[in-house]
């Protein structure tokens, strides 16, 4: 396979994983994504925000969410987003320094 190719079929997968999570399964918190798998959709927003960056392409964090999320923060919070649990919250502190806090300390 050519790069090129290979470029095409990972942003093809990156855009199928983004309709996944913001279209196909609004349900799924990003508090559980976080607990279960060390990453959330505001990492991916995260992620594109760096490779932006990266590219001597000015973007913010609340940009890039909301070219991710499709609407703002605070417009996806009020559609989409649940209380957590103090469990689930405990939880969240320890996955997000072990998958999160150490990649910026």
């Amino acid at each position: 396979m050519d790069s090129q190719t290979q470029i095409e079929l990972e942003a093809a997968a990156f855009r199928r994983l983004r309709k996944h999570l913001m279209e196909d399964r609004t349900d799924v918190q990003n508090i559980d994504m976080m607990n279960l798998t060390g990453f959330c959709r505001n990492c991916l927003s995260r992620w594109y925000q760096e490779a932006a960056n990266e590219r001597g392409i000015d973007m913010g964090k609340d940009e890039a969410r909301e070219i991710f999320y499709g609407m703002t923060m605070d417009e996806w919070k009020a559609s989409y987003q649940t209380e957590a649990s103090a469990e689930k919250q405990a939880a969240f502190q320890v996955a997000f320094e072990e998958n999160v806090g150490k990649q910026n300390g």
